[in-house]
């Protein structure tokens, strides 16, 4: 150990911000388990000193009265021998002994480098992952460095990391290119032990040990930040975001609640003269965002959820099952189902319950063949 390694931990903390001090932990934490390996059931001290890099190994011994009582002499010492040591040294105290760490055996220094080298890698990446996590379920606006021509996938940087926004991810209406600015919703960070957990397991690499960030522009997450940043009722919590579906790059719906009476929470997140969802609508790219008021009523939620479609009647299945049946007048069947069902599939994810929607045409034709079938002589006198 000497003032050159001090310089390394110095240069390294410059280039990738991990602490200094942080790093010198880590290497005392290497020697020591280094050190234990040769001295069982021992208590290793280490030190370094942060200035010239010198190097303390110890063994932290019980003082027992005599040399004759002394049974492991890797833990126990007499009070003769502490004596030596420390002068405040007393029976049943503990006393640190020096080791020549040039009495080590060599093995012993052969764990201790890679110990060490492993010490601080993995101190990279926990410091990595430390500071990576406070990005997870929030927004981050940041720049597109390059755009992979055969996939489309876009990389990023978040916290010094390169990160790749999958073409999959991204909004089907957007077409990136290097230097645009965009907002991505990190969905989660993963830590070095888990960072593999989504690759093949016959896929090894040591990059792959990296902390990784799962981000995403077309998660329902990001519809619900950007209302908070953009919507102060939503960020102080007087209006509740109760429930995203979302089709991105399309259409979302998304159901709100106030706590207050006084404050309408659909007007909240439209906003005086459209601005708020209008800003909204520009960050995702002209998709189409539907505003409906929650209701704990199922019936008054699911016919909101519905909108703009005008709604008749919706019939709760009586078995618990969360299905129902809407009916809805002939001119606004195709509006409530939505181009190739759209719309009635983010309402039944929004709401949670499965719709079945029928015209109001087809319940008319149901009641004249019911009628039939209890009085066919009065239907035919008709």
């Amino acid at each position: 150990m000497n003032r050159e390694f001090l310089d390394v931990l110095r240069l390294l903390e410059q280039e990738k911000g991990i602490p200094f001090d942080y790093m010198v932990e880590k290497t005392k934490e290497g020697i020591k388990k280094a050190v234990e390996n040769d001295y069982r059931d021992s208590d290793v001290v280490v030190s370094i000193d942060k200035d010239t890099g010198e190097l303390k190994v110890m063994l932290r011994k019980e003082v027992v009265e005599s040399e004759d009582v002394v049974f492991d002499p890797v833990v126990e010492i007499s009070y003769a021998d502490a004596l030596k040591y420390s002068n405040a040294a007393v029976i049943g105290g503990k006393v640190e002994v020096p080791i020549d760490v040039k009495d080590l055996r060599r093995i012993s220094a052969i764990n201790a480098k890679n110990i060490i080298r492993q010490g601080i890698r993995d101190a990279e990446r926990e410091y990595l992952y430390n500071q990576l996590k406070k990005y997870k379920e929030e927004i981050v606006t940041t720049t597109v460095t390059r755009v992979d021509p055969e996939t489309d996938d876009a990389t990023i940087e978040i916290g010094n990391i390169e990160v790749t926004l999958p073409r999959r991810e991204q909004l089907p209406t957007e077409v990136l290119k290097e230097f645009d600015r965009i907002r991505v919703y990190v969905v989660n960070v993963f830590g070095p032990a888990n960072a593999n957990d989504n690759k093949p397991k016959n896929e090894k690499s040591r990059s792959s040990r990296q902390p990784k960030i799962m981000i995403s522009r077309t998660h329902p997450g990001l519809v619900r930040r950007l209302f908070e940043m953009e919507v102060p009722e939503i960020y102080d919590g007087t209006v509740e975001v109760k429930s995203i579906a979302r089709e991105a790059g399309y259409r979302t719906k998304i159901a709100v609640y106030s706590k207050d009476p006084d404050v309408d929470p659909v007007g909240a997140c439209i906003g005086m003269d459209g601005i708020r969802v209008r800003n909204i609508v520009k960050e995702l790219k002209g998709e189409k965002i539907e505003i409906v008021r929650y209701s704990e009523d199922p019936v008054e939620f699911i016919k909101a959820a519905l909108s703009p479609a005008s709604v008749v009647s919706v019939s709760l299945d009586p078995t618990g099952l969360r299905s129902c049946q809407v009916i809805v007048p002939d001119n606004q069947l195709s509006l409530a189902i939505g181009n190739k069902g759209q719309s009635a599939k983010l309402a039944a994810k929004l709401t949670g319950w499965k719709i079945d929607i029928k015209p109001e045409s087809s319940m008319t034709a149901q009641g004249d063949a019911q009628a039939a079938q209890e009085d066919p002589e009065e239907v035919i006198s008709q």
